[in-house]
């Protein structure tokens, strides 16, 4: 499942109690079509119960996708142990998927 995010001290609680699991965050925006395109492929992705998988509307938590340094969207961010480990953006299904299984 996807937990949806509003505030950036949701957020640092969930990367806190994450601990190793692995934590995705989807930075998207209703208004933006790429982001669009690529929720089914974040959705069925979610289905791994070993990764927490996050969402964050940059137009409702603008906190947090300051915080994170979103410039473009769907950015996608990947944490282990609180520390960011890997980044990219644009609507790659096949790079999100190959993330999610190795990291």
């Amino acid at each position: 499942f996807v937990i949806h995010l509003e505030t950036s001290a949701a957020f640092q609680a969930i990367l806190k109690d994450a601990g190793n699991k692995l934590v995705v965050v989807d930075f998207t925006a209703t208004w933006c079509g790429p982001c669009q395109r690529i929720a089914p492929a974040f959705a069925a992705d979610s289905s791994n119960a070993n990764v927490i998988f996050l969402k964050v509307d940059v137009d409702d938590a603008q906190d947090v996708s300051s915080h994170c340094g979103i410039r473009s969207m769907p950015t996608f961010q990947f944490y282990k142990n609180n520390q960011k480990v890997h980044e990219f953006s644009g609507a790659d299904a096949a790079k999100l998927k190959a993330k999610v299984k190795k990291p």
